[in-house]
């Protein structure tokens, strides 16, 4: 029996192989898994976010290195995408985003560890690698050391950018050291969360982004 996944009538079919990719589409273990793709235009640049039925599964800046475009999603929305979109609405409206958006983080167990960190802190706060390696230690039973080299690394290949706030781990000393959108995309996330001073701040009723959202439902 040939390994390929074919398609028919816009399906995607599997035979006993592994994790096969063609024609826009996937398969995970036995089940059909169809991702979207959709484009985000926020204030400082566009934005690509990618879902399958039930989660997010990517977001990043169009520029970030790294991050191609996923020629097995179809551009499209869909309810994933349509709560991340207005959780951008609500951030970059200079909010604390309430929507919750269902998040798939791939990646090693170290990394899932670190990820599940980054996204305990909070809005206007940052935390230095150090300091998110030795929150990791104290959570470990085991008491393995963690090196802030390797929290790092994880932090650099978070697949989901702001919701998982990457941007809020600072060096040691509180410098902005690297972000995979750029330092300047970095200042600029942290002036608007206030963590950073800024010339000018516009003042935004929250509760009219929450309205003017159900109101399109």
């Amino acid at each position: 029996m040939p390994s390929a996944i074919y398609k028919r009538d816009n399906m995607c079919r599997k035979t006993k192989s592994a994790i096969h990719r063609r024609d826009r589409c996937f398969v995970e273990g036995w089940r059909t898994v169809v991702k979207t793709k959709s484009h985000y235009d926020s204030p400082l640049g566009g934005i690509t976010l990618i879902a399958d039925e039930t989660a997010l599964l990517g977001l990043w800046f169009d520029w970030q290195p790294g991050y191609a475009d996923d020629d097995s999603a179809v551009l499209g929305d869909s309810p994933t995408i349509g709560a991340a979109k207005r959780w951008l609405d609500e951030y970059f409206a200079g909010c604390i985003p309430r929507t919750e958006v269902p998040l798939l983080l791939e990646g090693t167990p170290f990394r899932k560890e670190a990820w599940a960190l980054l996204r305990k802190v909070p809005y206007g706060e940052t935390v230095s690698y150090g300091g998110l390696a030795r929150r990791l230690e104290l959570k470990r039973a085991d008491g393995r050391r963690v090196s802030a080299r390797a929290i790092g690394g994880a932090v650099h290949r978070n697949p989901i950018a702001l919701i998982v706030p990457c941007h809020r781990v600072v060096g040691a000393d509180g410098s902005l050291t690297g972000y995979a959108g750029g330092i300047e995309t970095k200042i600029r996330l942290l002036q608007l969360e206030g963590v950073l001073k800024q010339t000018e701040r516009m003042d935004v009723d929250c509760e009219s982004i929450d309205r003017i959202w159900r109101s399109t439902r």
